[in-house]
């Protein structure tokens, strides 16, 4: 499995060295952001905050209908959930959000300086299987995942960031995200 850690620069080293209690599990729709996100926070005794809660009903609608969001769409959505990331990232929080843009994650970051990203990276396919096979369950059509890939500006070259690839098995994700969460330090709040 490809994993890639990228640390703190040693800059911050005079930073107090603690275990990251925010964290944001990214990806596109199918990642499997939601359910990582959700068993991660109940394996770390943390809150859970599912980031598709947050958007408003002319978000939601425009998705049911297709219709891929804008910056604009997204950005109460965003200051949303930063608020909510800093309201509760002293207790310890997984966000689950796609996150797929460098501005986006820099605003999330703005609101929990050292706030970590673990990225589920998954490929094209398996993503479009994924959301197909949520039916009418979720608001979120397959149609739109092409638009996630396009939107989608990989944080390769991020600090704080653990990337993982979403097809493993989830019992090993959780293992990789739980170990990587303790024993790499980040300011948090």
């Amino acid at each position: 499995m490809q994993k890639i850690a990228l640390s703190s620069p040693a800059s911050k080293a005079a930073a107090p060295a603690c275990p990251p209690r925010a964290v944001v599990v990214m990806g596109v729709s199918g990642s499997g952001k939601s359910t990582v996100g959700e068993m991660l926070a109940r394996r770390q005794d943390w809150a859970f905050v599912e980031g598709d809660a947050f958007h408003s009903a002319e978000n939601h609608a425009k998705m049911r209908a297709g219709v891929p969001l804008t910056d604009e769409d997204r950005a109460s959505w965003l200051e949303a959930l930063g608020q909510e990331l800093a309201r509760r990232a002293a207790g310890g929080v997984v966000l689950s959000c796609s996150a797929l843009k460098r501005a986006y994650r820099r605003q999330l970051r703005a609101h929990v300086p050292g706030l970590a990203f673990i990225w589920l990276e998954v490929g094209r396919d398996a993503a479009h299987r994924r959301v197909a096979g949520r039916g009418d369950r979720h608001f979120f059509p397959a149609t739109l995942i092409d638009s996630q890939f396009a939107t989608l500006e990989p944080p390769h070259d991020e600090t704080g960031l653990l990337h993982l690839d979403s097809e493993r098995p989830l019992e090993e994700l959780l293992a990789h995200a739980a170990e990587w969460l303790q024993r790499n330090p980040h300011a948090h709040p």
